[in-house]
Parts: structure tokens; sequence; C-alpha cells
């Protein structure tokens, strides 16, 4: 039974890429007249607008392989830095926990005894005591070390708790957003491109300078001690 969970998922990624690639479903989000109505819209319903970009990246997140970034430059584009980045990240830890949902129904059973074979993996992501997992889930969504989808999906595999996972996802994910958001705000936004663009800058130095230094301090310092 584990391995036809694992089986029917995959062939529905197979499947939503082959639809994508006929559909063009990814570039929808990217189409200019598509931001344009989302922008209009905005004007006239902002509730109904920000539902539209709620269910589209939740969607996203869950069906289609596009980087995590994307999010954050459509809501910066839409709805500016600071509506912006509350509607990306609410919008994106939202897809990430569906995706976490979808990973741990379809994947644990038969990935999960794969990957707890590997003494890596099993220290950092199936820690019985849960030690790691808070730490894991700082470094993993504050520097980019795998794909967005991927995260959510691998994250399902593990023991890590679905609360402590949302929670933490929306967290750490936050300084990234909003420093995508602020900057992306800030190119289309002459009055404030300044202002707004210095902002994302400090962000990005803030983003960078702690995902280095944890890397450096604990990620490099484990694997010595291995």
């Amino acid at each position: 039974m584990k391995n036809k969970k694992m089986w029917i998922f995959i062939g529905i990624i197979v499947l939503i890429l082959v639809l994508n690639h006929i559909f063009g479903w990814s570039a929808y989000l990217g189409n200019t007249e598509n931001l344009k109505f989302l922008e209009n819209m905005v004007q006239d319903n902002l509730l109904l607008a920000v539902l539209i970009y709620t269910v589209l990246t939740i969607v996203s997140c869950v069906v289609l392989a596009l980087p995590g970034v994307t999010f954050a430059i459509i809501a910066g584009l839409v709805f500016g830095p600071v509506l912006g980045t509350i509607c990306c990240s609410v919008a994106t830890t939202l897809g990430a926990m569906v995706a976490f949902v979808v990973g741990r129904f379809f994947l644990q059973d038969s990935i999960k005894p794969m990957a707890m074979k590997n003494k890596y993996l099993k220290k950092w992501l199936f820690d019985e005591t849960g030690s790691n997992e808070i730490f894991i889930l700082m470094i993993t969504r504050l520097v980019p070390l795998f794909p967005y989808n991927l995260q959510n999906f691998a994250y399902g595999v593990t023991d890590i708790k679905f609360s402590t996972y949302s929670i933490c996802s929306l967290i750490f994910m936050l300084p990234g957003t909003a420093m995508y958001t602020v900057g992306t705000a800030g190119l289309a936004d002459k009055e404030n491109r300044i202002l707004y663009i210095g902002i994302a800058l400090v962000l990005a130095v803030v983003v960078m300078g702690l995902g280095a230094f944890l890397k450096k301090h604990y990620v490099q310092e484990e694997q010595s001690e291995e």
C-alpha cells in the first residue's frame, strides 16, 4: 500500500507537468496582462484580489514547480511592500502546509524508511528528541539550500509536528519574503524607490548574514564532528 501511494503521487506530478507544458499554467502568473488585471482589482475589490492571489499561490505551491521568490515578486507588484509582504507570507505558508500534508500522506510510508538509512538525514530530520527540528527549519527557510516546493514535500516525510512546521515556516520565511516583496515594490514605485530598495538591501544583509552564521557555526561544526 505504501508503494502504491508513492506511485500515485509520481503519476499525479507527471500528469501535472505534462498539462502545465501544454496549457502553460506557470506562465499565467507571470503574464503582464494578468498582473495588470490583479492590480486593477486591488482598486475595485481588494478582498477579492487578495483571495485570488492566495488561491493561485496555494495551488502553485502544491502542483507547480515555481521558485518561492515568484510569489513575493507578484505580491510586491500587485499589493505593494506592506500588504504584499503580509499576503505573500500568509499564502506561501498555507501553500507549504498543504504540500506538507500531501507529502505526509503520499510519501512518508515509502520514503521515510529509505531516508533513515542515511545517518545524516536520520540525525537532522528524524531526531527522536526533536531538538533539531526548529534549527533545521530555520536553516532551510533562511538559506535556500533546496527548492521551495521540494522542501515542503520533504518535511511531510519527517516526524516533525504539523503545528511546529507551520509556525516556524511562517516566522523563518518572513525576512526573505519581505526582502523580495519590498524590493520589487521599490522597483515599481518611482516615488519611494530609494526607501524601499534600501529596506530590501538591509533585509538582504540580515538574511544572508544570519544564514552564513548559522551555516558556518553549526552545520560545518556538526560535519567536522562527524
